[in-house]
């Protein structure tokens, strides 16, 4: 248990700054509204209908194929770095790898995960 010590006092030490910091931000901070400060950003322009609405499902699916063709260079580099230290059979395990994620790709595209009309 003592080898532990030190990670509790860690954290008790970065639990007490996290408090005393927002707490001092919070008792600081100035609070007048304006116009600026209320409109929405990013967008520009004011939102049609309510936050709560449908929303369609292929943005989700676009975002999970970036989400995978990132990992997918992701394990990509370190694949590359080690490529004289693996030999032939961690070449051929990241041959694998990448032919599994391009069937993967070309199939979501052949069912229309990626059009938009």
């Amino acid at each position: 248990m003592f080898d532990y010590l030190a990670i509790l006092i860690y954290l008790i030490v970065a639990a007490g700054f996290a408090i005393i910091f927002s707490g001092a931000a919070f008792l600081v901070a100035f609070r007048r509204l304006n116009s600026e400060k209320t409109a929405q950003y990013e967008c520009g322009f004011d939102p049609f209908d309510d936050a709560r609405s449908k929303f369609d499902v292929r943005f989700y699916l676009v975002a999970l194929l970036f989400l995978v063709m990132d990992l997918e260079i992701l394990f990509c580099f370190p694949f590359s770095i080690a490529l004289a230290d693996i030999g032939a059979m961690g070449y051929w395990v990241g041959i694998g790898f990448l032919i599994i994620l391009t069937v993967g790709f070309f199939y979501e595209w052949s069912k229309g995960a990626l059009d938009w009309a």
